[in-house]
């Protein structure tokens, strides 16, 4: 079949959202103008509630279509479940994923046909764990694998945590496509795109690193407006909440979390960092934006961040200064650069608050986990 699209992003979050448009950035300042061909880009409802995200692209013009796409969770599919009971014999249990893969491929069809993937010279795939790699796979489609989160491996290697028994054996199958892993070990999976290679504690062969900072650095003036005007939908409002009340006036800000999973463990964790660590200044919350909580209530001292949004997308506010900020493990941390002083607690700070073999995924995995 005749490709006869540029590309397509698929995303399942709004960091997912950030890293195409800089992706497609990038593109636009290095192709020209006479051959530059615009890219589509696809939101997956399956895990994130977009918004009106969708409505704001349309109107920057980056990308030429954009696509809301259905993706179902495995449970949606009821007749799935017997093949997901868990077996001691190692036989049984590849039979039943063998099984399992097709039928999960098979059952998304109505939902991810809206989407000629075919016909698409790249296609560049966020989280291909979710049933859009299985449907790729089963399709015969060629893509790319883009990293979760920013070095994200580095905490949670999904593929080796989820097939850490006999995993050279799994990985074999899944190149055969018999059945599908994730994050480079797929048949059609291209290759892995990710951040920072020397902090991801298993290989892969097809990782390839494309570092996220310098595709931010080279952004334009008019492209920055761009990102904000993407993300943003009322920016001068957001500027006004980030005023300082007075003279002298300092920030501490806290990096919320969907994690941990319970909520009343959730609200402690951030009630604690906050009296521990941002003691004396004026606090400042940035809800994750697949964190429910209602931080308004929780904390009314505090300055709530309203909207949706990748706090990477502060970082184009001219002027912008914070003195101190606070995050458990999410490395969003690392990429704000209008913070003077950066305090990543580690996954061990949640310990106090859950059973430790709930987050400690790669360790148990046996992998080296990254505490810090």
């Amino acid at each position: 079949m005749k490709k006869t699209k540029s590309r397509i992003y698929v995303c399942h979050t709004f960091y997912h959202v950030y890293v195409a448009i800089l992706k497609e950035m990038k593109v636009v300042r290095q192709t020209p103008a006479k051959q530059y061909q615009k890219a589509d880009i696809a939101l997956s409802s399956i895990s994130t509630d977009f918004e009106h995200l969708g409505d704001r692209l349309e109107k920057t013009r980056i990308f030429h279509k954009v696509f809301a796409l259905d993706e179902k969770r495995e449970d949606f599919f009821p007749e799935l479940a017997k093949y997901r009971k868990s077996y001691n014999n190692l036989l049984k249990h590849m039979v039943n994923r063998i099984i399992f893969t097709k039928k999960l491929a098979k059952c998304e069809i109505p939902y991810l046909q809206v989407i000629d993937f075919a016909a698409y010279k790249d296609i560049y795939v966020f989280c291909d764990s979710d049933p859009i790699g299985y449907y790729l796979n089963y399709k015969h489609i060629y893509y790319h694998a883009v990293e979760d989160g920013l070095d994200c491996l580095k905490n949670l290697d999904d593929a080796y945590v989820a097939n850490h028994g006999h995993f050279r054996l799994k990985t074999w199958f899944s190149r055969l496509n018999l059945i599908f892993i994730m994050n480079g070990w797929g048949k059609y999976c291209i290759d892995m795109e990710i951040n920072n290679r020397s902090v991801v504690p298993t290989d892969c062969p097809r990782f390839v690193e494309e570092p996220r900072k310098p595709l931010e650095l080279a952004l334009t003036s008019e492209q920055k407006k761009m990102m904000i005007q993407a993300f943003i939908e009322e920016a001068e409002d957001l500027m006004e909440q980030l005023k300082p009340a007075r003279e002298g006036e300092e920030f501490a800000c806290f990096l919320t979390e969907p994690h941990p999973v319970d909520v009343e463990a959730r609200k402690r964790v951030c009630l604690d960092v906050i009296a521990q660590y941002c003691k004396g200044y004026r606090v400042l919350i940035k809800p994750h934006p697949r964190d429910a909580i209602d931080y308004e209530v929780l904390c009314p001292d505090a300055v709530v961040l309203r909207g949706r949004f990748p706090v990477e997308v502060l970082n184009f506010f001219e002027g912008l200064h914070i003195k101190k900020a606070v995050s458990i493990v999410t490395t969003a941390l690392n990429n704000m650069d209008f913070v003077e002083e950066k305090i990543n607690l580690g996954a061990s700070f949640w310990d106090a608050y859950e059973d430790p073999e709930k987050h400690a995924y790669n360790k148990k995995a046996g992998l080296t986990m990254a505490d810090k």
